[in-house]
This record gives C-alpha cells, sequence and structure tokens, in this order.
C-alpha cells in the first residue's frame, strides 16, 4: 500500500532480452519476463503488482521491445501504453536506463527513480518494499547512487557480486526493527569463477548484485556526464526530441551507434558515491533452469505452483519439471535431472548444465532449426 507523498517517485522496468537460458519455454517471440514460469503469473507482470505497492501507478514504466510492447497489451487488467518505453534494439542497460531517464526526466525533473530487472523472483515483497522505501528515502538526497544486494549463502558462480566498506546509519524512518543494513560500497564484481566465489563468501563482505538501482534523476544523470560523456550527449538530444516529430528518428539514430554496455561497467563502478542496502527478501535471479531448480527444491511455501495430477515420478530425486498443458510426465529413477516440454521442443538436461542451453541454440541455429528458437 502506497505510504506518504509519492509523487516524484517512479520506477522503470526493465523487460528486453530473451533469456535464451530458460528455452524452450523462452522464445524469442515470448521471452521469459512474458512467460508463466512458475504458474503463478509472468514474471513482469508480478514485477509491476510488487512496485506498484509503492509507486503509482501513473509513474510506473517499462522498457521493452516492440514486440515486448504487442505482448504487454495482453497484461492483465492492461498497462498504460504511454508508459511503454520501446528500446528500437538491444543495447545492454546502460543505453536502456539512459533511455529512460530520459523520458522521466522530461517529465519530472525532481524524480526519484527506481530501476527493476522483469525477470527476479522475489517471495516476500513486503520486505522488499520495506528495503526500497530506505533507498527511496537515501536516494531522495541526491547525494549517490543506492543499490540493493542480497547476503550471499553460497558461493554462486551466475551472480555478480558488491564488496561493502563502512556501515551507516538506517534513515531514521526505518531504524526501528528493521532488519537490513547500509553500507558505503567499495567494488562491483563480474560473476566469479568457483575459487572466487568461495573466497568472497568467506570474506563475509560481498554481497550479491539484485540489479535493483534507485537513484534521484539529478544524481544518475551526473553519473552519465562524468563516466560515459558520450551517451550523456545522446540522452540530451533524445531528450530535447521527446515529443517532437523528430523523436523516432533521433532515437533510432542513436540506437545506430551506442555500443552495448551494462550499467554496472558503465557507471556503478566508476560512480564516486554509491549505497548499498542489504537484506532477504527471498530473491533469486531466474536466469536459467538450475536456478529454477533451486527453487522448486527449497520447500519455500508458495516458490512453486506445479500442475496438480500431471506428473508421476518413482524413485526421483530433485527432479523439476515443466510440462504442457494436458500432457502427463511420468520419470522413473532419475535424479538432478530439469525437463522441460513445450508443444514443439523437449529439454532433457542434467543438474548444473542449463547454462550450457545456448549451445543448443548456436546447434539449431547453425542445423536451420530457426523455427524452434
Amino acid at each position: 500500500m502506497i505510504t506518504g507523498s509519492r509523487t516524484h517517485v517512479y520506477a522503470v522496468i526493465m523487460a528486453g532480452g530473451i533469456g535464451k537460458k530458460l528455452w524452450p519455454l523462452s522464445r524469442k517471440k515470448m521471452p521469459k519476463q512474458f512467460v508463466d514460469l512458475l504458474n503463478d503469473g509472468t514474471m513482469v507482470e508480478k514485477t509491476v503488482r510488487r512496485i506498484s505497492e509503492i509507486v503509482p501507478d501513473e509513474n510506473i514504466f517499462i522498457i521493452t521491445s516492440e514486440l515486448g510492447r504487442t505482448l504487454l497489451s495482453g497484461f492483465q487488467g492492461g498497462f498504460r501504453q504511454e508508459n511503454i518505453i520501446v528500446e528500437p534494439s538491444s543495447r545492454n542497460t546502460a543505453p536502456c536506463i539512459a533511455l529512460a531517464t530520459a523520458h522521466i526526466k522530461k517529465r519530472d525533473p525532481d524524480a526519484v527513480t527506481i530501476v527493476l530487472p522483469s525477470d527476479h523472483l522475489v517471495l516476500d515483497d513486503q520486505a522488499f518494499q520495506k528495503i526500497v522505501e530506505a533507498g527511496i528515502e537515501i536516494a531522495g538526497e541526491k547525494k549517490g547512487l543506492v543499490t540493493i544486494g542480497i547476503k550471499a549463502d553460497r558461493p554462486e558462480t551466475a551472480y555478480g557480486y558488491i564488496q561493502v566498506d563502512g556501515q551507516l546509519p538506517i534513515p531514521m524512518a526505518f531504524s526501528d526493527g528493521c532488519d537490513f543494513m547500509l553500507f558505503r560500497v567499495k567494488a562491483f564484481a563480474e560473476k566469479p569463477d568457483a575459487a572466487t566465489a568461495e573466497e568472497f563468501l568467506e570474506s563475509k563482505d560481498f554481497y550479491w548484485n539484485s540489479g535493483v538501482f534507485i537513484w534521484h534523476i539529478d544524481a544518475i544523470s551526473r553519473e552519465f556526464e562524468r563516466s560515459m560523456p558520450d551517451l550523456y550527449k545522446d540522452l540530451l538530444n533524445i531528450y530535447e526530441s521527446l515529443g517532437s516529430k523528430s523523436e523516432q528518428k533521433v532515437i533510432e539514430d542513436v540506437y545506430s551507434w551506442i555500443h552495448p554496455l551494462s550499467i554496472d561497467y558503465g557507471i556503478m563502478e566508476k560512480a564516486e558515491t554509491v549505497f548499498v542496502l542489504t537484506g532477504e527478501f527471498g530473491w533469486t535471479d531466474l536466469g536459467c533452469w538450475d536456478e529454477v531448480l533451486k527453487v522448486a527444491g527449497s520447500g519455500r511455501v508458495g516458490a512453486v505452483k506445479m500442475p496438480e495430477n500431471r506428473q508421476v515420478q518413482i524413485d526421483c530425486g530433485n527432479v523439476f519439471i515443466k510440462n504442457t498443458p494436458g500432457k502427463v510426465v511420468c520419470t522413473i529413477g532419475i535424479n538432478d535431472v530439469i525437463i522441460v516440454d513445450t508443444d514443439d521442443a523437449l529439454l532433457v538436461c542434467g543438474k548444473g548444465y542449463s547454462h550450457r542451453v545456448g549451445e543448443i541454440l548456436d546447434t539449431l541455429r547453425r542445423e536451420g532449426f530457426e523455427e524452434y528458437l
């Protein structure tokens, strides 16, 4: 439920990308964020519902592709078409966020923006909302960029990390009974190898990078100008063109020459002042089927709602099955296996190997099976 004034608070949900490691459910024509992966609604729908508790509906934007705009037309209850920002092509998160920043700054020069991936699982919405509200309070002071870190409970090689340095006091409004902490960021680290991930876990000063960011529009604009001056000039050109007849052409021209770059590498690693709020709210980056398997096997209430009477397992352990509605899947004597069955494709994958699903897609492409991608 929205409390207090949120007039100047905005959310940007990034819903581009294909999610090829979740093939065959995720396809070029139906990317993972628009798929009902866990039988409880699409990931983008759940992200919108989650953030709408603290951001007014009219201030929630989705940035996606032209295909994404079409798929959003089927959003349950509808989504404001004027709040859909279309990228001409995918150029990673830095250009994506720059384009969204231009749109929001044009609408509200005093905006505080929450940037969210559309394809992450959050089991405890209330805990998530509380930590985001604290981030809004901190970002509203315009003193720096805020990100959210997740306490690491295993040496995970599939996630990026944030190293913290120096705990800071939580804003007074959130200090009573809060279960999260505030730190300055010392460094960002890319996805590590197994040995490095073990070192990160043992050090206790590394947290998983959730990819959630909160900042005042002035703060992120300054960082674009300082760290990515060419992209900043493009941002200004887009800003000036918004609402004019040349808007679409300017955006397409910019996207024809900008290079793909992540916001972590382009801005966050170079920013002068970055804060991280660390907490736990049942977060998982569902980037591959192994991540889905971990959630399915975790026993967390409400994590996965599998169809009833459509699966039979005998002497099996740690098996995840995503089957086509109306079809029964039976397994005997197998362990640590992922099975994903669709109308036209079947994936059978051993635990720990789903990161190689992209290789299957490369092979299908080479062999001329484009219709299955």
